[in-house]
């Protein structure tokens, strides 16, 4: 079976593959507030990643996501990913919980979606599928933090957010890949899927190691409003910050 295809094409979907994402509310943690990636927050999303230069290199978070034929969209020549996005993100296809500052500014956010929103493994895709992996309900599959803001606690807010929204759409198991930081020195600017640390304080689990670091983790996350909330308020720092 191709681990990239649709939950859809995979297998039966659960109820936390249907519909349509329901609306999330938005919620305070610490100095940050969490808001979902909409059309209303788009302006702020877009405004955060042009400050940082496009996000690694131009990336526009377009990563995970695929092109009606199948293909990545970073592997479609002089497309426009940013009007991409946006299209994806208007059409309630793409993501992210989203944080900002007092001042109303995004500083950063987790990506996160169904099976079939986010069908691509940007990285470790071999080890992942070596195995048969049970398919997941949700992936999140990248953070992103403002360069002048790593370490102040947004990737724990982001995750915390996205795992509230998650709840609010039905729940389900959610998976991501992120790296194991304890007993070495890791750069939080190439952490782009955030610490396994950081995911076991939500209470993620580790599967199986994919890489050398990389791990992958998973959690059921059970319909209601505050799944992540109290794991994001534990603490005002991350042990490290992602970024994409």
């Amino acid at each position: 079976m191709d681990r990239n295809m649709t939950a859809g094409e995979g297998r039966n979907m659960t109820a936390a593959g249907e519909g349509p994402m329901s609306a999330a509310s938005t919620h305070a943690v610490g100095a940050w507030t969490v808001r979902p990636l909409d059309g209303d927050t788009w302006d702020a999303f877009a405004e955060l990643v042009e400050r940082n230069g496009g996000v690694f290199g131009g990336c526009w978070c377009m990563g995970h996501h695929r092109t009606p034929d199948g293909i990545s969209f970073h592997a479609v020549p002089g497309i426009d990913k940013r009007a991409a996005k946006e299209e994806l993100v208007r059409q309630g296809k793409a993501h992210a919980a989203v944080v900002f500052d007092e001042h109303g500014l995004a500083q950063g956010w987790a990506k996160f979606g169904r099976l079939d929103e986010l069908p691509l493994l940007a990285q470790h895709r071999r080890a992942y599928e070596k195995d048969d992996p049970v398919l997941p309900d949700w992936r999140i599959p990248c953070f992103y933090t403002d360069t002048r803001h790593r370490r102040d606690g947004i990737a724990r807010a982001a995750l915390g957010g996205a795992l509230d929204m998650i709840a609010q759409s039905g729940g389900g198991t959610v998976e991501s890949i992120p790296e194991l930081v304890s007993g070495r020195t890791a750069h939080g600017r190439f952490l782009f899927s955030a610490s396994v640390e950081l995911f076991e304080d939500h209470g993620f689990t580790k599967v199986r190691r994919l890489g050398k670091w990389a791990w992958l983790v998973r959690r059921v996350v059970e319909p209601g409003a505050t799944a992540g909330r109290a794991a994001s308020a534990g603490s005002g720092a991350d042990s490290q910050e992602g970024r994409r």
